[in-house]
């Protein structure tokens, strides 16, 4: 109900400015707007330092993508944009009211699940996961799509059509920057090839939300967990913590995986009903809230590391 409040007061705001016939001054920068910090990473790199484009981070407070609540200011700077990024999963089911009480009226959209197409999964309830749906047909598409290097590749793709149609001039600087970007994209993925074809194990235990499906599938990973990626449960039941402890017992997995944050409470409760109770905790990191000197390279590659320890 918040949400609703702040949206609707901040679209009134907007409505203002467009019937008063704001313009766009011709020379102003290309304001580009991306609303998660994988997206924005990914257009800094492809900018290139470019200074025909300004880059703004919507959520760059720390905030989960799940909890995101626009703010009157969030919204007039989408009004005012020229290009702007978003997932277009659950989350985000704000963003249409806000395009369409927009002052510019040309802005260029991309939405990430629209460049991925089929390549869209659903989210996966397996064995053991606590479900927050009564019906099959309950399920949403997974909107975690950034979590996986190959996808990168063509979202990157879709950014780099969307910059070159709003600013022509710059379409070479831009396709060569992109090129080199997307190389170390795909270097990064022989990587996790190479290095998880290796690992003895294929299967990890997650005791929280599991947002890896695009990144599990595209090596060939198995896991357990105790919620789907998008669930808002922060409790686990007897019979689910049960089940888990019973699957790190029998599969012998030397760890419980977390995604970032401080409250590892499940995890803790797992591992103090195996047997051993001596395994470790180790995070994966989601990229759901911007991190401070990191980029979306760096985070993956430390991603990269943890599995390794995990599946040695």
């Amino acid at each position: 109900m918040k949400k609703f409040f702040v949206l609707l007061a901040a679209l009134l705001i907007v409505g203002t400015f467009t019937a008063c016939g704001v313009d766009k001054p011709a020379n102003d920068k290309v304001k580009v707007v991306a609303t998660i910090f994988p997206a924005y990473d990914w257009t800094r790199e492809i900018i290139g330092g470019n200074d025909a484009f300004a880059l703004t981070l919507l959520a760059d407070k720390g905030i989960d993508l799940h909890s995101f609540q626009p703010s009157a200011q969030d919204i007039m700077t989408i009004s005012d944009c020229d290009v702007f990024i978003y997932v277009g999963g659950e989350s985000d089911e704000w963003v249409d009211d806000a395009l369409k009480q927009a002052v510019n009226k040309n802005i260029i959209v991309v939405k990430l699940t629209d460049v991925l197409g089929d390549k869209v999964k659903s989210e996966e309830h397996v064995e053991g996961m606590e479900s927050e749906h009564e019906h099959e047909d309950d399920v949403e598409d997974d909107e975690h799509v950034w979590l996986s290097l190959t996808n990168a590749q063509i979202l990157c793709d879709g950014i780099t059509d969307a910059l070159i149609k709003a600013a022509p001039a710059q379409a070479d600087a831009l396709k060569a920057n992109a090129a080199a970007y997307k190389s170390k994209l795909v270097a990064l993925d022989e990587k996790y090839r190479d290095t998880l074809a290796a690992a003895q194990s294929k299967t990890i235990l997650f005791g929280d939300r599991f947002p890896f499906r695009y990144l599990f599938d595209d090596y060939g990973l198995k896991y357990f967990a105790a919620f789907a990626g998008c669930s808002a449960e922060t409790e686990a039941s007897f019979q689910t913590v049960t089940f888990l402890a019973g699957k790190v017992d029998e599969l012998n997995l030397p760890c419980v995986l977390t995604i970032e944050g401080t409250n590892h409470k499940i995890a803790e409760t797992i591992i103090a009903n195996t047997a051993q109770k001596n395994q470790r905790i180790l995070v994966l990191d989601s990229m759901q809230a911007k991190v401070e000197g990191a980029t979306y390279l760096s985070i993956m590659e430390k991603n990269l590391s943890v599995l390794r320890e995990a599946l040695q």
